[in-house]
């Protein structure tokens, strides 16, 4: 195993990952695997622990996302060089080669280089009815959670563009979908002629909520008393930064990203605007869903073994 010594300052670990979801452990996985001496801090607070289960995913579909995340901790500690430890990191700073962590508990940890994979809050309207459906049949994610509602009259409640654009992609699900446009439609003569080519009806009365039996939807209510019938509703939800974490570290945000968002700006290594600091999963700029989250973690790991390796052999300038 190789020691996570740099410059001649040892440190605690190779990496620490801050997160133990989809990301987190499939980036530990792969550092494990390159037998790298890896901390895990998780908080156990996945975004997607309300969902029934993972659609989607190849191999499983459907299941249940604390059994995933169960049998990626159970794989973890078949490697000797990683550690799964409950907890949160809550500030770091920089050192010379690597990085110092805080912990919640108040310990300290360093590592030669950090990936996060704090997840991201969806920020919900605060509308009756959305709670305690959301990951269900109120979503956010057709392609997660679209075949369940699949040939139901559906909806999408989102602004502007990302409206249009979401309400034309949710045709694939039924044949009757509904743009709630919360108000007077704002479209262009192109927007509007792009819903109608797809059979998609715009309603602009004002939404009050959603209503139903237990957990399931058939209707969403307007502020008037009126209904509409609905059997998934698909939501614009701004996806918020779980962790002060990497704005402590000076990682920066991502200048295109979907409006009111927070995700990370990362290169193709999923390397951040900080060397040596790495993002993952659904804090990283990307298209959130456990099948990327898995993806980039991997991909994440990858970028730090190749970067600790060049590390280890620089040669100093002359």
């Amino acid at each position: 195993m190789l020691h996570a010594t740099l410059g001649g300052m040892d440190f605690d670990w190779d990496c620490i990952v801050v997160g133990g979801g989809a990301a987190g452990l499939s980036g530990a996985l792969v550092l494990g695997r390159a037998r790298r001496r890896t901390l895990v801090v998780d908080l156990g607070r996945p975004s997607n622990a309300v969902a029934h289960g993972i659609g989607g995913l190849l191999g499983h579909d459907g299941r249940p996302p604390a059994e995933l995340y169960a049998d990626g901790r159970r794989e973890l500690a078949a490697y000797p060089s990683v550690e799964v430890r409950d907890g949160e990191g809550v500030d770091g700073e920089a050192l010379d080669g690597g990085f110092a962590l805080t912990l919640a508990d108040g310990g300290r940890e360093t590592a030669r280089r950090v990936l996060l994979a704090t997840g991201m809050d969806y920020r919900l309207r605060d509308l009756p009815g959305f709670a305690e459906r959301w990951g269900r049949s109120v979503f956010h994610c057709p392609f997660c959670h679209g075949w369940e509602v699949r040939e139901r009259p559906l909806a999408v409640l989102a602004p502007g563009a990302d409206g249009v654009r979401l309400a034309v992609l949710l045709r694939s699900w039924s044949d009757e979908v509904t743009l709630l446009a919360d108000g007077p439609a704002e479209l262009s003569d192109a927007e509007a002629a792009q819903l109608a080519a797809a059979g998609v009806v715009v309603d602009e009365r004002p939404v009050a909520g959603v209503r139903g039996p237990g957990e399931e939807l058939d209707a969403v209510a307007f502020a008037d008393g009126s209904q509409r019938a609905c059997g998934g509703l698909l939501v614009f939800a701004p996806l918020r930064a779980r962790s002060e974490l990497a704005a402590r570290l000076g990682a920066a945000v991502a200048a295109q990203q979907p409006p009111g968002s927070e995700m990370l700006e990362v290169d193709a290594l999923q390397q951040t605007t900080v060397p040596g600091l790495y993002a993952a999963g659904d804090v990283a700029a990307g298209m959130p869903s456990v099948a990327n989250a898995i993806a980039s973690g991997s991909r994440a790991a990858m970028g730090v073994v190749h970067d600790l390796a060049a590390a280890a052999t620089a040669v100093p300038a002359a």
